[in-house]
């Protein structure tokens, strides 16, 4: 083993030319590890690449690891020189063993905003960081931050397209914007993968999670085929992981963000006789809420008789609940100042769908039109379930949980119904 500066000089400098040469081997690394290795045995190599998976023996890395923390801190108190390829290599093995070193990310930034480095090559490396610190929150930050380099790239490429629309290179610039759609949703695609797969590493992922829902605003604003696609591949997941917070929660950001797309039916769309293509879009995003709704609350139930004795269940049960009675309310509300506002007083009795007022005669129009969900969501309803839960349960914690609920039903959406 090198004990000399010399010999440690040395010896660095060669692990980090093997790793930068692995990468050249075989570019399709998809994880890294460290191999439990006290002490070098043969005279060897601590690199080992066995198919996609890279891994560095332990002896080495407490005299890795320092070398390139200080060779990269004196070239930013410009010490020492280090020209762009080093810079490259040396960030490159410095993140894989600790990603959460703000000055290497820093220093990539700068070499990515002079094109040095492509934003796809730090989202590998990231990528690869997460796969043995998958809550590294420095990590996250800087996947980010080259998410919106590559936004920004696209939306200059569309005000180009706009100011240059009659102009020659028109026809270049489209295709230039369908590449960049293209690779816009290839990398949204790559991004859900990398979170779930931290997500899974990582019980609990508050970091995977919070930027997966970033991605989602950022690069996927109002394409409701990607929300819904989002909650239903998360069906299964939630059902694999009935535990996990972070993960319910992200159901929660996915069915408040649908309902808010689905539930856009303006009063004024009366005129001209768009009132009964008004009402018939009305129809369909009132039962599309509801299928919602009742799905979540369904996988819930399922969820909660399954795995007895999971609180997390019996939060996102509330939550969802919670959040279809305020939807509930406001939707009362708008049509109640619908009326005042258009001067429509009927005297006729306000609609019921399965015992969720509906005052809105325009909602009683549409919902006569289509077809009414069964067992619609009533504080009744969810009384017969946890009295249900109740008589057949011999789990203490289940008893628990859903005596808490039980009590949270008649304190909380009692008083507001």
């Amino acid at each position: 083993m090198a004990e000399s500066e010399e010999e440690v000089d040395v010896l660095v400098q060669r692990v980090v030319k093997d790793i930068a040469n692995a990468f050249k081997r075989n570019p399709n690394i998809d994880e890294i590890g460290v191999i439990p290795c006290p002490e070098a045995r043969y005279n060897r190599s601590p690199i080992v690449l066995v198919e996609n998976k890279l891994g560095v023996e332990s002896w080495c890395v407490k005299f890795l690891l320092p070398y390139v923390h200080n060779k990269l801190l004196l070239y930013r108190q410009r010490k020492h020189w280090l020209d762009r390829e080093a810079l490259v290599d040396i960030t490159c093995t410095l993140l894989l063993l600790n990603p959460d070193f703000t000055t290497a990310w820093n220093v990539r930034k700068e070499l990515l905003q002079c094109g040095v480095l492509h934003p796809e090559k730090d989202l590998y490396l990231g990528q690869l960081a997460l796969t043995k610190f998958p809550k590294s929150p420095e990590t996250w930050i800087h996947r980010r931050w080259v998410l919106q380099q590559i936004l920004d790239q696209f939306l200059a490429v569309g005000h180009n397209k706009n100011q240059e629309q009659q102009g020659e290179a028109e026809q270049a610039n489209a295709e230039r914007s369908q590449q960049l759609s293209d690779h816009l949703a290839r990398t949204l695609h790559q991004e859900m993968r990398v979170c779930s797969d931290a997500a899974c590493r990582y019980p609990s992922n508050y970091n995977a999670w919070s930027h997966r829902i970033w991605v989602l605003q950022h690069m996927a604003k109002g394409n409701g085929k990607v929300f819904h696609d989002e909650l239903s591949s998360m069906r299964l997941w939630v059902s694999m992981h009935v535990s996990d917070h972070s993960g319910f929660h992200y159901r929660q950001f996915l069915l408040q963000e649908l309902i808010t797309e689905h539930y856009q039916t303006p009063a004024s769309a009366t005129i001209n006789g768009a009132e009964a293509a008004s009402e018939d879009d009305g129809q369909l995003s009132f039962t599309t809420v509801l299928q919602l709704f009742q799905q979540e609350i369904e996988l819930c139930s399922d969820l909660i008789q399954s795995f007895p004795g999971h609180e997390t269940l019996w939060s996102h049960r509330r939550h969802v609940f919670y959040l279809w009675n305020q939807w509930k309310r406001e939707q009362q509300h708008q049509c109640s100042r619908e009326e005042s506002v258009n001067g429509q007083r009927h005297a006729s009795e306000p609609m019921e769908v399965d015992r969720v007022s509906l005052p809105n005669p325009h909602d009683s129009k549409r919902l006569k039109r289509g077809v009414l969900l069964p067992g619609t969501l009533t504080l009744t309803s969810e009384h017969s379930f946890v009295n249900s839960i109740l008589d057949s349960c011999c789990n203490p914690e289940q008893r628990r949980f859903a005596v808490a609920y039980k009590k949270w039903l008649d304190t909380v959406i009692g008083l507001q119904s």
